[in-house]
């Protein structure tokens, strides 16, 4: 099963990498496909952006996921599991309904982003069609979507320190803030890079939010290397071309994971 289902489309889409459909024929052509690779100004453009969601996005998410966190955990809130469903519902959505929410939301005619602006008397925006303001979307369609996955995460961190080690710090005279920062973080640090280390995977496999969105526009605004794959291969038809995105795509992210779970690692040992 393994070889049918992993080892054998793996093997196969590896060496297609290096070949070239040529009258109904894959002709081998080496490293012909990387090579056109490094030159293509639109894949380059993809790995930028997806770098840029990656730099701006992530932190914004974790940052809101740790607040929310720490208010879903305080014993005065009350049904503290529904707050717990309503926020992680966005991450189990379906595809159809999350881009039917997002059109009726960004719809530049309408919609009830520019229906809020302008009640507060302020310029309508062509949030899907304007190469600055598509890029705001896809990464506030990303960060709706995948803060409360990781708030849920992050509470269980919380969840896990014990409640004496907060009775501690107040007894010491710390105030809130202190117990937070001296206490808190330090021992909820390891869940916070697990959380950087999973949300920077899927943002450079990231396909769903931009796809409905946008489609990879305007122009190249929001193109990213999985939906640039999509394009080569499925709409172009040149599957060897997309192989070899697809590889590259898999050894930019092994890369990156290898430098992140040696941090992980690293502070899980402190």
């Amino acid at each position: 099963m393994f070889a049918i289902f992993f080892a054998y489309p793996l093997g196969a889409s590896l060496y297609q990498s290096f070949t070239e459909r040529r009258g109904g024929v894959d002709v081998w052509v080496g490293l012909a496909q990387y090579r056109r690779l490094a030159h293509d100004p639109s894949f380059a453009h993809s790995m930028l952006n997806a770098g840029l969601i990656l730099t701006v996005q992530v932190p914004v998410m974790i940052v809101l996921a740790l607040v929310l966190a720490v208010l879903l955990n305080q014993s005065w809130l009350r049904v503290r599991g529904t707050w717990r469903a309503v926020y992680f519902l966005p991450a189990v959505t379906t595809l159809v309904a999350y881009s039917v929410v997002f059109q009726v939301l960004l719809k530049t005619d309408g919609g009830l982003a520019n229906q809020a602006l302008h009640a507060l008397g302020l310029g309508q925006a062509d949030w899907l069609n304007s190469p600055g303001w598509a890029r705001v979307s896809v990464i506030g369609s990303i960060t709706w979507r995948w803060t409360g996955y990781n708030a849920v995460i992050l509470l269980a961190g919380l969840q896990a320190i014990g409640r004496e080690q907060y009775e501690a710090a107040a007894l010491d005279g710390a105030g809130v803030l202190r117990v937070y920062t001296s206490v808190v973080l330090p021992q909820l640090r390891p869940v916070v890079l697990f959380c950087v280390i999973t949300s920077s995977i899927g943002t450079l496999q990231l396909f769903d939010e931009n796809y409905v969105l946008t489609r990879g526009g305007p122009g190249d605004a929001t193109l990213t290397p999985v939906v640039y794959l999509y394009k080569i291969g499925f709409q172009q038809l040149d599957f060897g071309y997309a192989a070899a995105i697809a590889w590259v795509v898999v050894a930019v992210i092994a890369a990156v994971s290898l430098v992140q779970f040696a941090l992980y690692g690293r502070e899980r040992d402190r």
